[in-house]
This record gives C-alpha cells, sequence and structure tokens, in this order.
C-alpha cells in the first residue's frame, strides 16, 4: 500500500478541518483526490507530509508512520505544491539540481529531456520567472527524481493547454513504470483522463471514492432528442433534470436508474433522434454539490 489513512482527523481549535478521512492508495496507481477549496485536500496532504501532526487517527506512506518516519519515508516522494515558492537570485536549473540533490538522486539525462519537453529555460533567475514558470521548476524536479511516489497538490495551476498536456503524459509515464501517484486537483477532466480511483472531499469528508465506473451509477446520462411529437411535462418525469431547448433537439439530463422508463416514455412520441454522452466526473462532482450550492443561495455564506 503506498499510502493509507484510517479515520484522519483534524482540528483547528474548534474547526474540525479533517473528519474520519480514509484514502487508500495502491502501488502502481493513480489516485485522484477532488474538492473545492477549504474542503481539506491540502490539510491532509501536509500530513501525510509530516508539516502537520494529525489530532487523531493514523496515516501512513508505504507502510511507514507519516509523522514519525517523516525522513524516510522524504526519500521516496517527490512532492509538487500548487504555488512554488523559489529562491529568487538562483536561477531555475539551480534550483531544480538543489532539489534533486535533496532527494539523494540525480538523473541528468532525465532532467535534460524534462527541461526540453516543458519547453523550460534553466538560466534564468527565478524572480522573473511566470507563475507557470515556477510550476515547470517543481514539476521538472520531482519527474528527474526517481521516487516510488508522486503527491501532486493542483500540480498544472498556470500552466498553459500544451504544458498540461506535457505534464499528463508524464503522469502516465511514471504510472507505467509501478509508480505511485495521489493527484489533488480542480480539473475534473484531468482527473478523469489520469486516476485509476477518484476520492471526492466535502467539508473535511469523504462522501464517495471508487474507481470511475464504480462511480457512474451516481451520476447522470446525458441525452440528446428529438420527436415527432411534443413530450408533454418532460421536465416533471421522475429522474429528468435540466431540460433544455436549443437548434440540435431536447437536452436534458437523466439519473441512470431511470434511464430505461426515461426512454420508454419519450418512444412514444415517436423519436427521429437519440444521442446519449456518458456520465462524466463532473456530473458526479456537481451532483455533490448541488444542495450545498442552493442552500448557500438563500443568502447564508460558509
Amino acid at each position: 500500500m503506498a499510502v493509507k489513512t484510517k479515520d484522519l482527523c483534524k482540528m483547528f481549535g474548534s474547526f474540525k478541518a479533517l473528519d474520519n478521512v480514509n484514502i487508500e492508495v495502491q502501488e502502481g496507481e493513480v489516485y485522484g483526490f477532488i474538492g473545492p477549496n477549504g474542503a481539506g485536500k491540502s490539510t491532509t496532504i501536509r500530513i501525510l507530509l509530516g508539516m502537520l501532526n494529525a489530532t487523531s487517527g493514523q496515516a501512513s506512506i508505504f507502510g511507514k508512520d507519516v509523522w514519525e518516519d517523516a525522513v524516510d519515508i522524504h526519500k521516496r516522494i517527490a512532492y509538487v505544491p500548487g504555488d512554488v515558492n523559489l529562491w529568487p537570485n538562483l536561477t531555475g536549473g539551480e534550483v531544480i539540481d538543489l532539489f534533486m540533490k535533496f532527494r539523494g538522486k540525480m538523473n541528468k539525462k532525465k532532467r535534460e529531456q524534462l527541461i526540453r519537453r516543458f519547453d523550460f529555460d534553466p538560466s534564468k533567475k527565478c524572480r522573473t520567472y511566470s507563475k507557470g514558470n515556477r510550476q515547470k521548476v517543481s514539476l521538472i524536479a520531482a519527474f528527474a527524481s526517481d521516487a516510488d511516489l508522486y503527491i501532486l497538490d493542483e500540480p498544472t495551476s498556470g500552466l498553459d493547454p500544451l504544458m498540461e498536456r506535457t505534464f499528463q503524459e508524464c503522469v502516465m509515464e511514471v504510472r507505467r513504470e509501478g509508480k505511485s501517484v495521489l493527484l489533488s486537483s480542480h480539473i475534473l477532466s484531468e482527473v478523469e483522463r489520469l486516476c485509476d480511483r477518484v476520492g471526492i472531499i466535502r467539508k473535511g469528508q469523504i462522501i464517495e471514492s471508487g474507481t470511475m465506473d464504480e462511480l457512474r451509477h451516481l451520476t447522470r446520462t446525458n441525452l440528446l432528442v428529438e420527436t415527432k411529437k411534443p413530450i408533454p411535462a418532460l421536465h416533471e418525469t421522475a429522474g429528468v433534470h435540466h431540460v433544455e431547448m436549443n437548434e440540435q433537439g431536447i437536452a436534458f439530463q437523466v439519473d441512470s436508474e431511470k434511464l430505461g422508463e426515461v426512454i420508454q416514455y419519450i418512444s412514444q412520441f415517436g423519436v427521429s433522434k437519440l444521442e446519449s454522452g456518458s456520465p462524466t466526473l463532473e456530473d458526479l462532482f456537481m451532483r455533490h454539490y448541488e444542495g450545498t450550492t442552493q442552500a448557500k443561495s438563500g443568502g447564508e455564506s460558509q
């Protein structure tokens, strides 16, 4: 087991930031850790890195306690934060070398390959770098190291789409090498493309976890239909949501467990076109947060 937490809790005064968080990252898999700002993602990661001590519960990496064995654990992990702070008077290349020396292993060939792939100029002083270039420093240093676990906390923040693709290729490469990745991200399409399993955290609690196939039954299928006769009261049909008329027809979402009944209902009106879209991670994510958003719209902010 690469990462395991059991009933992990963290209190900041009277505020419970983490409430019995249970995560398991298997060796050789990419685990997506998603949730909005303030949900508890970064707090969990700081505990895994030995930067914070948990109030209660357990957390281990490769079977070692993250607090007591932090020095040994850090020899096997690479960490990329969402906002990288660098030494302003050092060049990017000097910082990459420094990060790699911290991990005790230098692979200069891989370092040069990654510098080219990320289209990065290592000769400039860090104070001149944009946010995206600061992220590149951390990403190059991480992927150039021979780590067994990569902990990536919003790693593509500030990167352009081309560099995001390069990052995704790097993640898939280390996965093929049997390495493990814990990826915290708010870019749901990225998580869906890269991750074997996903955990959704809300208000310090894991509310769903599993493979995408295991979670799809909780999502809604997107349908686009054209019928010869109007469909009466479609928006009132059980399991149907977000009905919209557009140039292509009627677009709506259907709860997966009601899909057969809805298709049987609309078929009596002469279906001339029917298109369906697979449920996405974004559908699942937004469904979990619809209730929270509606509650906040009543005027009470949290």
